[in-house]
């Protein structure tokens, strides 16, 4: 008896290519691995005979390969339309499975790994028959009828490990192999394979040049359904050597190209899209990005300034704190969304500079040169799109109406709330947080039109109104993230030094010099903005110091104040270095969600909150930022972001239905921290003109009442 091997099976109706798909698969497998491959239709008694063909194949089958026995069964021979031979299949290092019915319920305790093949019914139809001619064509109906039947009492793809759409164009055996990968059963089997994948080679070109980035991120990636552009549109010219450092990269980057890949987690469960092929697993988000992200894989190119050398990019929404201690809240957008690039551009906005990246693969050369082209072509000419207006239209003469999920009575209730928590000593500061909505019957984010915004101009009158060191732009099919944000919530090097710059104190900006000068004193001066951000820097100390070297964690600035388009702001950085061998993933997490906005104590605090604020707060307050394949990361707190996303307006702000039912919802996250000695008024005063920056730009006023 052999030992017990892998077993994956390969499902799908009749027609969806699912036996070329298991022989180009067990082609690539056979690189580096033993190899059995068997097809269900070589069981089946006869045109009538799924159902007594799925029982043949597990009991004399699969259960003996389950085993690691040889397995000896009969064939049926569709001449005589009768028994066929004896014949045996051998267990292997691997052994593939393929056919209706490889994963039926009865079956699925016995595989390691179930793959759901997908193909449009004109297409499988004409395949099957292209396959087997005038022998299939009399029984297609009476097939199909069986294969519904079944289907209606045993949902397979519901169970599907991996789903992919095969469309008969060869890439579907590559992208079902790059995501069987991230399933835990299979990765010790497959080491070879992800051997491979993390032995990349990286192409970097660099070009003087300055390009406009809206112009070229809309060249290059303007059609792309998921895509990323971190944009530090803060110029850093003039600024300190500290907020210069902030605001000199740019990355714009997709998910395309043979290694790009795309990724949702939610509520424990996560989707990786790569090309045609969608693998799902269950488990902790940063466990998952642990084992994706955590080691080097790649190393910088020489002479190349930025920490980024492609790899993950994207967001980490709130509710992920149901991993770092806080409890299991379910939002309406998912906990992360990212993208893998196998291809980016870097802009550094210092040397007036650019940078190609990609991983070496046949089309590289092709990508790069479109690449080269896009960035003579930006440098040219301004961008028109960088130059456009917010197009926005609702119903009838008014703007865009954003609802409050906490009117002003409300929001200081709640603050006085927070306050009686402090007082009987179950926290020190509460960060409360309140929501902004807006709903439009639009179905999807189309371009703009009647009742209708386009995020992507969105963005760009957000980033002409308040550029940011940390702003940014993300797509991801229905869902888009239009980013102002001047804060890093923790930046990890390649070499693992650590860095936290919270903000906690913040002014309006005046029109005139004196006021605003005067309003700049206030808030360095004030000692409830410095308690407020001393009390953060306390909890990011700790924080990091769970991963740190001893004795590395320092206050390199204390309460120094930033001024932006909008705001004045108290900044301090926290320095520290990473443990050598300590998972970074796992680092990430423990200073997650950034201190700034949950408050001290951080686990105590956010259970105040979750009753305190009474729904999701989504991407807002989670981070956004890159992982890259050198090990290092970069992350922004999600703060001055607006939210786009189809469906019904997730935060309830719409108590009237005067909104309507689904739609495109759009969403602003405002909040402070409260401290014993807060008042009511000026907190809500703060969240009205942290919300002024964005809500400005989009022609908006925040809600009355």
């Amino acid at each position: 008896m052999s030992q017990a091997p892998v077993i994956i099976a390969i499902d799908g109706r009749s027609g969806a290519g699912k036996t070329t798909l298991a022989i180009e698969l067990a082609a690539r497998l056979r690189e580096h691995h033993k190899v059995s491959l068997f097809h269900l239709e070589d069981i089946y008694p006869g045109w009538n005979g799924l159902t007594a063909g799925i029982e043949r194949y597990i009991s004399t089958v699969l259960a003996p390969l389950r085993r690691g026995e040889t397995a000896a069964w009969v064939s049926w021979d569709w001449d005589r339309h009768y028994d066929g031979e004896t014949r045996t299949t051998q267990p292997a290092e691997i052994v593939l499975v393929e056919g209706v019915g490889a994963a039926a319920e009865a079956a699925r305790p016995l595989l390691d790994a179930v793959i759901w093949a997908d193909s449009p019914e004109p297409d499988r139809r004409a395949r099957a028959l292209a396959r087997d001619g005038d022998t299939y064509a009399p029984f297609w109906e009476q097939w199909a009828a069986q294969e519904l039947e079944w289907l209606a009492a045993d949902d397979v793809p519901a169970h599907a490990d991996v789903r992919v759409l095969n469309l008969a164009d060869g890439s579907a055996p590559a992208d079902v192999l790059q995501s069987l990968q991230y399933l835990p059963a299979l990765a010790p089997v497959l080491l070879p394979e992800l051997a491979a994948r993390r032995g990349l080679q990286l192409r970097a070109e660099r070009i003087a040049a300055a390009p406009d980035p809206a112009r070229l991120f809309e060249a290059l990636f303007g059609h792309s359904s998921n895509a990323v552009w971190l944009d530090s549109s803060l110029a850093p010219a003039g600024l300190s050597p500290a907020a210069a450092g902030r605001s000199r990269f740019s990355i714009l980057a997709d998910d395309g190209g043979r290694f790009g890949q795309a990724v949702r987690h939610s509520s424990g469960l996560t989707r990786v899209s790569a090309g045609t092929a969608t693998v799902t697993t269950d488990g902790p988000f940063f466990r998952w990005l642990d084992g994706v992200w955590g080691g080097r894989a790649l190393p910088t190119p020489d002479g190349y300034p930025c920490e980024f050398t492609l790899g993950w990019l994207g967001y980490l929404g709130y509710e992920l704190k149901r991993e770092t201690g806080g409890s299991d809240v379910t939002a309406q957008t998912p906990d992360a969304c990212l993208i893998f690039a196998g291809r980016a551009v870097v802009l550094d906005h210092l040397e007036g500079a650019v940078w190609l990246l990609a991983l070496d693969t046949p089309d590289a050369g092709d990508w790069l040169g479109a690449a080269r082209s896009a960035v003579t072509d930006a440098a040219r000419e301004p961008s028109a799109g960088g130059a456009a207006a917010v197009v926005h239209s609702a119903p009838g003469p008014t703007p865009l109406d954003f609802r409050a999920r906490d009117r002003e009575a409300d929001y200081k209730a709640k603050i006085a709330e927070a306050q009686r928590e402090i007082f009987e000593g179950n926290t020190y500061e509460v960060c409360l947080t309140t929501t902004l909505s807006a709903a439009m019957p639009a179905p999807s984010l189309a371009p703009a039109g009647p009742g209708k915004l386009d995020p992507w101009q969105a963005y760009l009158a957000l980033r002409r109104r308040n550029p940011a060191p940390f702003a940014s732009y993300l797509r991801f099919g229905d869902l888009a993230v239009a980013s102002t944000s001047p804060e890093r919530f923790l930046k990890i090097a390649a070499d693992g030094g650590m860095r936290a710059e919270p903000i906690k104190g913040t002014r309006r900006r005046d029109a005139d010099p004196g006021r605003d000068a005067a309003l700049r004193r206030d808030l360095e001066s004030s000692p409830k903005d410095r308690a407020e951000n001393i009390m953060i820097v306390d909890l990011l100390r700790n924080d990091l110091s769970h991963f740190a070297v001893p004795g590395s964690v320092t206050v390199s600035r204390l309460c120094a104040v930033e001024s932006y388009a909008t705001v004045h702001q108290l900044v301090s950085t926290i320095d520290a270095r990473l443990r050598p061998g300590m998972p970074r993933a796992e680092a990430v997490a423990a200073c997650f969600p950034a201190g700034s906005m949950t408050g001290a104590p951080k686990v105590s605090t956010m259970a105040i909150l979750d009753r305190l604020e009474g729904g999701p707060r989504g991407v807002y307050s989670g981070a956004i930022g890159y992982f890259s394949l050198n090990g290092a990361t970069d992350l922004a707190v999600a703060i001055r972001t607006l939210v786009v996303s189809a469906g019904a307006d997730p935060y309830g702000a719409d108590p009237d239905g005067a909104h309507g039912g689904a739609g495109t919802v759009l969403s602003l996250g405002v909040g402070g921290a409260i401290t014993a000695d807060s008042s009511a008024q000026d907190e809500y005063d703060e969240i009205r003109t942290k919300a002024f920056g964005v809500l400005s730009a989009l022609g908006a006023e925040f809600p009355a009442g």
